[in-house]
């Protein structure tokens, strides 16, 4: 499968981390652009939930959760938070989290929460799932911080099968993914890629490699994901480790 080269790529070259969207957003802190602020809600799409799921664990009720997430990202712009982030420190991960913790410390006034982020609205919370926003509940043994990288490491793997989906559809191999997308994350039990294989009319043999393709390229869209939010491939290396790590309990 040929794919154009982009930022984010796994094969990005040092230079290339200079257009992530961290890097991107960093440069907020020099002067705001359309394009820095479209890198920051992409970023924040992909954190509403970790930082929501962490306000939850550390006891805020949902609609509450669900305020004063919206309130922290909308601060993120009002008061251009990224003028004082020293850019060669930090992943956008750290940043987040750490920002969040002290927001919450220093968010005594619940009444506020009610104005949603003062009408700066980055997205719409509201459109978040019940299942979406209630999952954390599975992990309540957990610390907050665990939960929110798990949620983050669940958050990327989610994004990264859904432009493989995307993918995969717009070259018309949308029912063969459905069909064995269960095999990216997991090994066939005995005879089930004969299985899948006489449902989709495709060799057994087939079947395999195309599994094994769809992994490599999987693979390569999860650290595709990861690259936007650091600016180095050397952090990419290091949040790679991270996520295994998260994902393998």
């Amino acid at each position: 499968m040929n794919e154009p080269e982009h930022p984010g790529s796994v094969f990005a070259t040092p230079s290339q981390f200079n257009t992530t969207h961290w890097s991107v957003v960093l440069l907020a802190g020099k002067a705001q652009s359309p394009l820095s602020s479209a890198a920051l809600e992409r970023l924040c799409r992909t954190y509403w939930h970790p930082l929501y799921a962490f306000a939850r664990r550390k006891g805020c009720a949902e609609e509450d959760a669900k305020d004063l997430t919206q309130q922290f990202f909308a601060r993120l712009l009002e008061r251009n938070d990224f003028a004082s982030v020293d850019p060669h420190k930090g992943k956008f991960r750290t940043f987040l989290l750490t920002s969040f913790t002290h927001f919450l410390c220093n968010e005594n006034d619940r009444a506020r929460a009610a104005k949603r982020g003062g009408g700066q609205m980055i997205f719409s919370l509201d459109a978040m799932r019940s299942d979406q926003l209630e999952d954390f509940a599975a992990h309540a043994e957990l610390a907050p911080d665990r939960v929110f990288d798990l949620r983050w490491a669940m958050t990327v793997m989610e994004q990264a099968l859904a432009r493989l989906r995307n993918e995969l559809a717009a070259a018309g191999k949308g029912e063969q993914f459905e069909h064995l997308k269960k095999f990216l994350t997991e090994d066939p039990g005995d005879g089930e890629y004969a299985s899948v294989a006489q449902r989709l009319g495709m060799p057994t043999p087939t079947v395999a490699v195309t599994v094994h393709r769809w992994r490599n390229r999987y693979r390569e869209l999860v650290r595709a994901e990861v690259a936007q939010t650091v600016r180095s491939p050397l952090e990419l290396e290091e949040e790679i480790r991270h996520l295994c790590e998260v994902l393998a309990g």
